[in-house]
């Protein structure tokens, strides 16, 4: 297909049309040069797309379709491999429906537990994010359908989200909110990129000619389309000119017209609007050339949603009470979500889904089971006749499991939430639970963190988070030990909310939010402050035990250019299959700049037969070492020594190495009277001259017999501007200009 051709036969109002959507899902055709519409959807974890007789307003019901995990359930896997199977099915099912792209994965970083939307987006860790998502990616477009990764960018919060700045400087942004992005861009090439709500400094994303020209099309080469949220442009015109060639869901024409007066008047020319429309025209026929006749076949794809969602239950606690026995007498299921699982978050992901058991009833194979309804899955309202019903069938069971966790109403896409509690219908039935019953063990249905004030006096603690339709079996099969926990966790859980880096700058006010907790995002900040959590990232527990040895680095130095690999051995050492999540984080030891204690660079997810040994092997590139140099606008590392820490959480480091990196990037150093001696009395091309010709001029401040004198003034040298040398033994100002003069010729 020549896009070009059909572009150069546009007139301009078709060119302009080409750029907003006819309806709420589906792009403009152009019937006379054979340029179909094509459909879009809602993701990312199932296909919300309408029916043909819906309203394309996106209000009504959509096709019944399978709900798999949501992004909070499938990150906990740590598993590239699981997260392509996920998206090859879901790309399936996007050709049997005649959808072209499925709007999704959400990479947002969790900033706050509080975002109303965490549920949807993967995990507080931007490389996690990114390389989860570039698998998903690849899995749904080796299918020939699209995909489109949101939100672009810092979209961290519901709260003024249409309206708000996100304030940051840019190694913030560069180090934790664009890193996730960015992985899957390079890695996975995504159809279509969407443009978020809100404002980035000040400018919209949808005009944000640095974020989505500069840094997403000239800098990562970025290859489709940028596509507005629903809802999210501001000026069409600047947008088009600055990356934004599709405006979703349209205007009624009204920014089309914009757009050709914008080229009719100059303000923009019209290559720039041919280059937009060429962008959307190769995303279309891409999809239009590439339809193959897949069957949705829903009970077949409903089974791969409970085995996914097996993989990402995460077993926060087990004092030896887990797993339940077949036909064990006396066990009973309290609480609502027993009944009615919350396997979905609110918004625009809602999926309707094809069927959505119960955990009472998946469980009955293994057994009899008493179930108390205790509280409501919908809302917090103690109902005290099933508050002491639920309570008297604890007393008299053997073992007590309560599914607790958040309505949903508690979070959804639009708001925040304003705390991290439970419901207190929840809280206060588990407190009376434990008073009448020592054999607790408490199952979680919720999209991001929790406070769980009764933690260290359950027994066991099951997190399900949202995790699909298929949530219910996965839960009974895990309880009764016919599937292995393997889920780690892919965000911190702190004690409380006030102990999180953006207490105190979220969600903002006067429509700005600032990011003053900076590159201190997650465990980045409770590790380096170590501080106590509830659970740390990474963390998650098994039914079996792993043993990780033969810990290996391929070199002790390496250059900038080359790489490091990383190697282990991870043994299941006890009696059932299982998984293991080997991580491997980086500290830097050099000091060149304020940085978190550690930072996850490569993880692998490893299924073990019992007894068996597999080796995994991990290679990390300069990116593993660096940080953003706003200096620069680039990535550097410094010379000096890291460490490279290997283990299974971030609290959890099993081995350690030391290897030292030598950086082939100079930074930009030029000397001036107001150069700190400090700065240039170990700088590898000054360090001679300093100490033959500056530092003997302040040999006076030194020379003191009084040691505690001496060391004083040998600490306080290093701050001395080189003009403060002018107080000493008569330095003058020609001296003093030399010298700078004579280092900087040197520097060159």
């Amino acid at each position: 297909m020549n896009i070009k051709e059909i572009v150069s036969q546009m007139t301009l109002e078709e060119k302009a049309g080409m750029c907003s959507g006819l309806d709420f899902w589906h792009t403009k055709p152009v019937e006379r040069l054979g340029v179909p519409a094509v459909m879009v959807s809602d993701g990312p974890h199932g296909l919300r797309k309408q029916s043909d007789e819906a309203d394309h307003l996106g209000i009504n019901d959509s096709i019944t379709a399978v709900c798999f995990p949501a992004a909070c359930a499938t990150a906990c896997t740590f598993d590239r491999e699981l997260m392509h199977e996920m998206g090859v099915t879901l790309g399936k099912e996007c050709q049997a429906e005649n959808v072209s792209v499925l709007l999704g994965p959400a990479v947002n970083i969790k900033r706050s537990p509080l975002c109303g939307r965490n549920f949807e987006y993967l995990s507080e860790d931007p490389f996690l994010a990114g390389e989860l998502s570039a698998s998903y990616i690849n899995g749904v477009q080796s299918q020939n359908v699209g995909t489109s990764i949101k939100h672009f960018a810092a979209n961290n919060q519901e709260h003024e989200r249409m309206a708000g700045s996100s304030e940051m400087d840019e190694r913030t942004l560069r180090e934790i909110y664009l890193p996730s992005f960015e992985t899957a861009v390079k890695k996975a090439q995504p159809w279509t990129v969407m443009c978020s709500y809100n404002r980035i400094n000040g400018i919209f994303a949808s005009e944000n000619k640095k974020l989505l020209n500069d840094i997403l099309k000239e800098e990562w080469g970025f290859e489709g389309f940028v596509m507005s949220d629903w809802g999210a442009v501001s000026d069409r015109v600047a947008g088009v000119i600055a990356g934004l060639e599709l405006e979703m869901p349209g205007s009624n024409g009204v920014n089309d017209k914009e757009i050709v007066k914008a080229v009719q008047t100059g303000i923009m020319e019209e290559g720039v609007l041919d280059k937009a429309v060429e962008r959307i025209l190769n995303i279309v026929f891409r999809f239009v050339e590439n339809r193959k006749m897949e069957v949705f076949d829903r009970e077949a794809d409903h089974k791969k949603a409970v085995e996914i969602a097996k993989q990402c239950i995460v077993l926060l606690k087990n004092d030896g009470i887990l797993p339940l026995k077949e036909q064990e007498e006396n066990v009973a299921f309290i609480g609502g979500f027993a009944a009615k699982p919350r396997y979905q978050g609110g918004g625009s992901s809602h999926i309707n889904s094809y069927k959505v058991p119960s955990t009472v009833e998946m469980a009955a194979k293994y057994g009899t089971i008493k179930y108390a309804e205790g509280f409501s899955a919908v809302e917090d309202k103690v109902d005290e006749a099933l508050l002491a019903e639920a309570v008297e069938t604890a007393k008299h069971a053997t073992k007590v499991v309560v599914f607790a966790g958040l309505p949903d109403l508690f979070e959804s896409e639009g708001y925040d939430r304003t705390h991290m509690n439970l419901p207190e219908c929840q809280n206060r039935l588990i407190e009376e639970i434990l008073k009448v019953q020592k054999n607790v063990i408490v199952v979680l249905h919720n999209g991001s963190p929790v406070a769980l004030p009764w933690a260290d006096r359950v027994t066991a603690i099951v997190e399900a988070y949202l995790g699909g339709e298929g949530i219910a079996e996965a839960i009974a099969d895990t309880l009764y030990g016919k599937a292995n926990p393997s889920g780690k966790l892919a965000e911190s859980f702190p004690l409380r909310i006030e102990d999180t880096p953006s207490y105190l700058n979220f969600p903002g006010t006067g429509k700005k939010v600032f990011y003053r907790e900076g590159v201190f995002v997650g465990y980045r900040y409770y590790d380096t402050k170590k501080m106590d959590v509830l659970f740390p990232f990474g963390y998650g527990l098994s039914y079996t035990s792993f043993e990780l040895s033969n810990f290996a680095v391929s070199k002790k130095n390496i250059r900038e250019s080359e790489t490091l690999t990383v190697s282990a051995d991870v043994t299941n050492t006890g009696a059932m299959a299982g998984k293991e999540v080997v991580q491997l984080y980086v500290r830097d030891n050099t000091g060149a700049a304020v940085r978190p204690e550690k930072e996850l660079k490569g993880f692998e997810a490893v299924s073990l037969q019992p007894g068996e040994t597999k080796t995994v092997s991990m290679e990390l590139d300069k990116r593993a070492f660096a940080w953003y140099n706003e200096e620069i606008n680039d990535w550097y590392a410094a010379t000096g020594d890291y460490t490279i820490l290997v283990g299974n959480s971030s609290r959890n480091i099993l081995f350690e190495e030391t290897i030292r990196f030598e950086s082939e990037t100079e930074l930009p150093f030029e000397v001036t009277k107001d150069t700190m001696i400090g700065e240039i009395v170990n700088h590898p091309k000054l360090e001679e001259y300093v100490k033959k010709n500056l530092l003997p001029l302040a040999a006076s401040l030194t020379q003191n017999t009084d040691e505690s004198w001496a060391a004083m003034m040998e600490a306080m040298l290093k701050y001395l501007p080189i003009r403060s040398l002018r107080s000493f033994d008569n330095v003058s100002n020609e001296l003093m200009n030399k010298a700078v003069e004579e280092m900087n010729e040197l520097l060159k």
